[in-house]
């Protein structure tokens, strides 16, 4: 079964391939004979009711500097592709809010990956707290009051913007941080939005542990470990990937969320564990299936390739 897939992501040109899940997916997904398309959002266009955006044909090659060849720019009907991949990365802005809006129009005539409607309902921040007995006691607040009072409750905690991404903007703190004044002033100014503030986790220094779900189901793992003297592991932050094994505690993790994540038709999702506490549930443009092939891992895309097709030849 031959598809036409369309990938909605930044731009191709400026891709970093060597750690880029959606290239490991159009790789994929070309060597399954598949045609691939891309554009970035802002060539997206509602009108009438027809969703379309300027597409331009691709075909890629795992080869740094020189990953793409592009056909020319035509304008079409995003509900006459097979599939569209949500691959643009944060920030979780009303720009990317709007083209949830203007994908859901498509979906699921044409398939959405993943589902534009529950990418909207899901940031990665909120969604994890329905689930508070797999996380680490969490604040989500602007109010000063709250947060001191929680700094009081647990001493050392960590602070991060809810809709911030790859690590930017997270800081520590703790009781008597002559900082923290000055720390709260200054992200007030900058961000409109509420923090998420946990009690800090001295088993990040071990590692932060992304999890890849595919269709609800844990497929495979990598341990972030932090750069020294920076608590944050992404890998986009000099965080180090190291090979791992799930334990009988995130394993457990997965299986209570799956159900939850199958029924709003996200099929590709990255959670991070650390010390066997939840703290995110990555929906928007989830990281790490290169990282855990190259460790020795499992094919990722492949697996999510097996699960589009079936859903893309299913009824509509």
């Amino acid at each position: 079964m031959s598809l036409t897939v369309a990938i909605q992501m930044d731009p191709i040109e400026r891709l970093r391939i060597a750690g880029d899940t959606g290239f490991s997916l159009m790789l994929e997904a070309q060597a399954r004979g598949h045609t691939l398309f891309t554009y970035t959002p802002d060539r997206l266009t509602l009108r009438d009711g027809a969703v379309t955006a300027r597409i331009r044909p691709v075909t890629v090659r795992d080869v740094e500097g020189d990953h793409f060849t592009a056909g020319a720019e035509e304008r079409v009907d995003l509900s006459s592709l097979d599939v569209v991949l949500l691959r643009q990365d944060p920030p979780f802005d009303m720009a990317y809010v709007t083209t949830t809006h203007l994908l859901e129009r498509i979906h699921p005539k044409t398939l959405v990956v993943n589902d534009p409607a529950e990418v909207r309902n899901a940031p990665e921040k909120i969604l994890v707290t329905h689930f508070p007995e797999l996380m680490p006691p969490t604040l989500i607040t602007r109010d000063r009051a709250e947060i001191e009072a929680f700094r009081d409750e647990f001493g050392e905690i960590v602070m991060k913007p809810l809709y911030g991404h790859g690590g930017a903007t997270v800081f520590k703190t703790g009781v008597g941080d002559p900082n923290f004044g000055s720390l709260y002033d200054l992200f007030a100014g900058i961000f409109r939005e509420p923090w998420v503030v946990q009690r800090f986790m001295k088993e990040v220094s071990a590692g932060d542990k992304r999890i890849i779900l595919i269709d609800g189901k844990a497929a495979g793992a990598v341990n972030r470990v932090p750069a020294e003297g920076d608590l944050r592991a992404n890998m986009v932050r000099g965080g180090a990937a190291a090979p791992t094994d799930l334990s009988k505690r995130e394993l457990d993790i997965c299986e209570a969320i799956g159900p939850t994540l199958r029924e709003r038709g996200l099929l590709l999702v990255g959670i991070d564990v650390i010390g066997g506490n939840l703290t995110e549930i990555n929906v928007t443009a989830p990281t790490g299936v290169r990282a855990i092939k190259k460790l020795g891992g499992p094919d990722l895309a492949a697996q999510l390739w097996d699960v589009i097709e079936t859903k893309a030849a299913g009824p509509k």
